[in-house]
């Protein structure tokens, strides 16, 4: 059976929390949920689940930010993939609390380092390069991503409930990034329409699946 990677971006962490409970509850399991928020001033450290925000963990971070990805707390189990996040540093990306499957992409066996960090993780899980680079330029510029791994069945579903709370129109918000001087990415469309595979501008979308296998 086919499955899907759903990516959203959010301008709000709180409403990106939201979003992932109600994936849970829609029976997504944690191990197929990942959520990857900017935390440059440790806004999150106070939250359930999340870093505590002492001077060595920021001290990790920051290290990281320039040498590689390093994990600055064990993201461990809890009540709901909220309760296992934990202080990540991304190469271009800077310091974030990120939880799930996406975590061990970045990180895991030096491949998500080596193919550029965030960009390379969500390369690996079937984004196109482009897409991969405005979903982390998002993230380097406040916002969170949340991506979900589902079957066809609960896809739409999925899509839906990412919509219902707030995910942004990142081709709208692409386009003010390059007036402002940004040259990364192109146009963000679903990495499944075939128009994108043949090299044409898909039609906008605002929040993106791509199939794999």
């Amino acid at each position: 059976m086919a499955t899907r990677t759903i990516t959203a971006l959010f301008d709000d962490y709180e409403a990106a929390a939201r979003a992932v409970d109600k994936l849970e509850a829609e029976g997504i399991a944690q191990d197929d949920i990942s959520i990857v928020a900017s935390d440059p001033e440790n806004r999150l450290g106070g939250r359930p689940g999340a870093p505590s925000g002492s001077e060595d963990s920021e001290s990790d971070a920051a290290d990281g930010a320039g040498a590689g990805a390093t994990l600055g707390t064990v993201l461990g189990g809890g009540a709901g993939l909220l309760a296992g996040l934990g202080l990540l540093a991304i190469p271009g990306v800077g310091p974030v609390v990120a939880a799930g499957w996406l975590v061990a992409a970045v990180t895991g066996a030096g491949v998500g380092a080596a193919a550029g960090g965030l960009i390379g993780g969500l390369t690996g899980a079937g984004l196109g390069q482009q897409e991969a680079e405005t979903y982390a330029e998002g993230v380097r510029r406040g916002g969170t991503l949340v991506t979900a791994r589902t079957d066809e069945a609960v896809a739409d579903r999925a899509l839906a409930i990412l919509d219902k709370h707030g995910s942004i129109d990142l081709d709208e918000r692409a386009q003010g990034w390059r007036a402002e001087g940004w040259t990364g990415g192109a146009a963000a469309g679903a990495v499944e329409d075939p128009a994108r595979q043949a090299g044409t501008p898909p039609a906008p979308s605002q929040t993106h699946g791509s199939t794999t296998r």
